[in-house]
């Protein structure tokens, strides 16, 4: 029996538990549409039409079947579990200025330490991180691009949601941390 088969829906159901704890957990509770612009739901929705789609690809689409990427299995889960330690470290360092919808809380101030010392979205690079183990366990390099091209697009949009909400929310101390730190990757983005 080859348990590589299993890797991708065993994380796949590993990440839909995490998330689902995080938006029970983590929601500001208050009206944040203003300051969310509906970004919390295009991103699930992205989330789960990429992850379907990807899927579908994975099962019909086997030119697309990479021996690397199934030789590189290992390092797919590996990578999932980085981006998921990645992705809860940095929820529980922001605390409660943590929210699933874009959302201000009363006495928010910047948090530029721990992770968000280097990049000011963690959380999304853990998650990048997930989505991309998930797609090296599928084995398929169309599957691969199917889940991380939206998913990648899509949480640049709702962090031009969220910049856009602490830069009003925060002024120039958040001014001034977006010019010390990248979005995504240290260093780099």
């Amino acid at each position: 029996m080859d348990f590589k088969l299993y890797f991708a829906p065993a994380l796949l159901a590993i990440y839909c538990l995490s998330e689902f704890f995080v938006v029970r957990l983590k929601f500001s509770g208050k009206y944040s549409g203003k300051k969310d612009r509906g970004s919390l739901y295009l991103l699930m929705s992205v989330f789960v039409l990429s992850l379907g789609l990807a899927r579908f690809v994975r099962l019909h689409v086997p030119q697309a079947q990479s021996e690397v990427l199934e030789q590189m299995a290992a390092l797919g889960v590996c990578l999932f579990l980085l981006g998921l330690i990645v992705r809860w470290a940095s929820i529980i360092h922001l605390g409660r200025f943590f929210t699933v919808d874009v959302a201000i809380a009363a006495g928010h101030t910047v948090v530029d330490t721990g992770p968000y010392r280097y990049i000011r979205h963690p959380s999304y690079t853990g998650l990048m991180l997930q989505f991309l183990g998930i797609g090296i366990c599928s084995g398929n390099i169309l599957a691969l691009l199917t889940l991380m091209t939206p998913i990648f697009l899509v949480l640049r949009y709702r962090i031009y949601i969220e910049e856009a909400a602490l830069s009003e929310g925060l002024g120039m101390a958040y001014a001034d941390y977006m010019r010390k730190t990248r979005r995504l990757i240290p260093f780099v983005y």
